[in-house]
């Protein structure tokens, strides 16, 4: 299920080379489902953060495989849009995203 008009990308073979926009984007895992949608002022800052880190040691988002991004100037908005968007078509958000997340956002 993609998410966004962004071609699914590999993860790592082009995260390094995002441009530091502010935007949304999903983490998909190896069936292509998504697992993660976040938001970001700085799309370039946040990958590099996952890649340099291997996301931190959350487990969660360390399933990563693919991921689309989106430049947009109120990421906060488009990201609540998105989330909507997973859950009326699932019943549940993704699952490393938690609706305490949602609601500090």
């Amino acid at each position: 299920m993609e998410l966004l008009d962004d071609k699914m990308r590999v993860w790592l073979e082009s995260a390094k080379f995002v441009k530091p926009i502010s935007g949304v984007y999903v983490l998909y895992n190896r069936s292509k489902e998504p697992i993660y949608i976040g938001q970001t002022s700085n799309l370039e800052e946040t990958f590099t953060k996952y890649v340099d880190t291997e996301f931190e040691g959350n487990e969660c988002k360390q399933k990563t495989q693919f991921y689309q991004r989106e430049f947009t100037e109120s990421p906060k908005d488009r990201h609540l849009e998105l989330m909507d968007l997973v859950k009326n078509d699932s019943g549940k958000y993704p699952i490393c995203n938690s609706e305490i997340e949602l609601k500090t956002n």
